[in-house]
């Protein structure tokens, strides 16, 4: 484990001289609120590092000698926003296997299917969902996180060459560029739609109120207890007690059992702030901004779906990766606006 400066130092040299570097990431999303950079693995020649963010020790030397170099990563949309968002590091490029399998076509891409049949090692998924933040590490949750990055540099080897015989690897250099681009975003929560759960639309605007409000105390309880908000109370029990408050039903007798007087008191506090303010202070129901297809519309949107698929299963791949329904139907109601949308290789074979 790298932990202390000294290491990190050594380490650091090392990966700027490398030829190749394989990274990957672990978080508390499952434990923690906010979550949190827990582990950094890093594969490089003839070596594997573990280098542990919650040591205490500037990180910046680190980036510093990953920024300008293509990164090989495994499904890296995660790891990416998660860098981006503790570290403000983004990388140059990346080489993402599980997008260069789905560009192949194979429909098994998680990474331990993958390295299976490429590598001809079979992973252990027992760790996925261990406590990351924990020190020390088990030995098990040491080798599990070595393994994640040890194996993608030979993985991307017999992926590239597989691409390249298929003509696709500048498809794949496409879609990582913006992969990397689109996770180097920051966009700012929007907190009329934070709190809007699955099932809030659901609901009339006074328990749309209500829900509002519990669901800030819900923030407030998670990061105090540093657990993640459905453990404090699941999303579903939220909107049910939201939309029963709102419909005149005792509170009392419809909290959880289960929440300790502190927690119940929360509630109904929060119910109470709620249920006082004014019907012109109540959250309005999102309106649906969609364009009423025309007939000439469906027309074009089922040609491009026809051509789209027609190409898909000719290549052997997912539809949605040439481009997704919505893209579609935005293409057919303004080909000229939304075409700048699509990547080169997309737009190719939309017009081919």
């Amino acid at each position: 484990m790298i932990d202390t400066v000294a290491k990190l130092g050594s380490f650091v040299a090392l990966a700027r001289a490398a030829e190749w570097l394989a990274v990957d990431t672990e978080a508390d999303s499952l434990h923690s609120y906010p979550e949190k950079l827990c582990l950094v693995q890093i594969s490089l020649p003839g070596r594997n590092g573990l280098v542990d963010p919650l040591a205490g020790m500037p990180l910046e030397p680190l980036w510093d000698a990953l920024r300008g170099r293509e990164l090989l990563m495994h499904g890296a949309d995660f790891d990416l926003r998660l860098l981006r968002r503790t570290c403000g590091f983004v990388p140059q490029a990346v080489f993402d296997t599980m997008l260069a399998a789905r560009l192949l076509g194979r429909t098994a891409f998680g990474l331990t299917d993958l390295v299976a049949h490429y590598v001809g090692v079979q992973l252990e998924k027992g760790a996925q969902k261990a406590d990351w933040s924990r020190r020390p590490l088990t030995p098990r949750m040491l080798a599990y996180a070595e393994n994640d990055s040890h194996h993608l540099k030979p993985l991307a080897d017999a992926l590239r060459a597989e691409l390249v015989e298929r003509q696709r690897l500048s498809w794949h250099v496409e879609t990582c560029a913006q992969l990397v681009q689109v996770c180097a975003q920051v966009q700012e929560e929007d907190p009329d739609r934070v709190w809007r759960l699955k099932g809030a639309d659901r609901l009339d605007r006074r328990s749309m109120a209500v829900l509002r409000e519990l669901w800030h105390w819900r923030e407030h309880e998670a990061v105090a207890a540093n657990r993640p908000p459905f453990f404090v109370l699941a999303h579903e029990v939220l909107v049910g007690l939201a939309g029963a408050v709102g419909h005149g039903r005792e509170v009392e007798s419809i909290i959880p059992t289960y929440l300790n007087p502190r927690r119940r008191d929360g509630i109904l506090k929060s119910v109470e702030r709620a249920l006082a303010l004014p019907d012109t202070r109540w959250p309005h129901h999102l309106r649906r901004h969609g364009h009423r297809l025309t007939p000439g519309d469906k027309r074009r949107l089922e040609e491009l779906r026809q051509r789209r698929d027609a190409h898909a299963q000719a290549l052997g791949l997912d539809p949605s990766l040439i481009a997704s329904r919505a893209t579609l139907t935005a293409l057919a109601v303004d080909w000229e606006k939304n075409q700048p949308q699509l990547l080169n290789w997309q737009r190719a074979l939309l017009t081919g």
